[in-house]
């Protein structure tokens, strides 16, 4: 992740939740009481957000003291420490829980990630995620996806070209939708079309796109499909698409799979937070 980034986004969000002070906190401990937090996990899953413990709570006080009893990508069991954190109680309890919904939220994408690559099982097809990422934490969303076992797809509509079939529409064709794109785009980009028949595909293909879509397909249609593709074109498959029918997609022959459900519809990663005064 970007570590500038982070930083920024960490002070919004202290700054949403904190306002200009937390009211209950700073009324009922002195600032000179210390004690520690505990970061534990509830559930199995995969953990994800040491960057967010370790910079989260050192912009509020830079004197507290943060181990981690565990890595990114490590899988967790009921019960088991996640990080110790200790310092003044008003500033544990003013950064605990922008972090822990952080890391529960991260935690759950490289959880279901890891549950997606698993159950397609492949050594060639690689699962990537998709755009469908809540507003303000597609960079952290999308790294969970990594750090679960997956790939990211383009990060917005500034790093990568994809036709999708309003595009065609309006367009009046993908002939003339590639046309366009190519006329204008340096050869440093990449362009994808989403295709939904044959037709397109072959439509696609001739235009000169870089990476063909097989959207809404059935895996026997993709591997009939795909035979047609050249080598030299990435391919990917999306849409309808879910962890109970994934692994019929294991020898459809494409690149990727995207999968919305990865960001979309993730469930938190059970996680909590124990205290001790000293």
């Amino acid at each position: 992740m970007n570590q500038l980034k982070l930083r920024q986004q960490l002070e919004q969000f202290f700054m949403e939740d904190i306002g200009d002070r937390d009211l209950t906190t700073d009324i009922i401990f002195p600032k000179k009481q210390t004690g520690e937090i505990i970061f534990l996990s509830k559930a199995s899953g995969i953990f994800c957000g040491t960057d967010i413990i370790e910079q989260g709570f050192l912009i509020l006080d830079n004197s507290i003291k943060i181990q981690l009893h565990v890595e990114d990508g490590q899988k967790l069991e009921p019960g088991q420490p996640i990080a110790t954190v200790s310092g003044a109680v008003v500033h544990l309890l003013k950064g605990e829980r922008v972090i822990l919904n952080l890391i529960q939220r991260m935690s759950g994408i490289a959880t279901i990630t890891n549950k997606a690559v698993e159950a397609l099982n492949s050594g060639y097809t690689k699962i990537c995620d998709t755009r469908k990422t809540t507003p303000g934490l597609r960079m952290l969303e999308k790294y969970a996806v990594t750090v679960g076992g997956g790939f990211n797809h383009r990060f917005g509509l500034y790093d990568a070209v994809m036709i999708k079939d309003n595009h065609i529409a309006f367009a009046g064709s993908i002939t003339e939708a590639v046309r366009a794109v190519k006329n204008s785009i340096g050869h440093m980009v990449k362009v994808e079309v989403e295709t939904e028949s044959f037709a397109q595909m072959t439509e696609a293909l001739a235009a000169g796109a870089d990476v063909i879509m097989f959207d809404n397909r059935t895996p026997a249609e993709i591997a009939d499909w795909i035979t047609h593709v050249p080598e030299t074109v990435t391919t990917e498959a999306s849409g309808g698409i879910t962890l109970a029918n994934l692994a019929s997609y294991k020898d459809c022959g494409v690149d990727y799979i995207s999968l919305g459900f990865l960001t979309h519809s993730a469930q938190a990663l059970d996680i909590s937070v124990q205290v001790k005064l000293d």
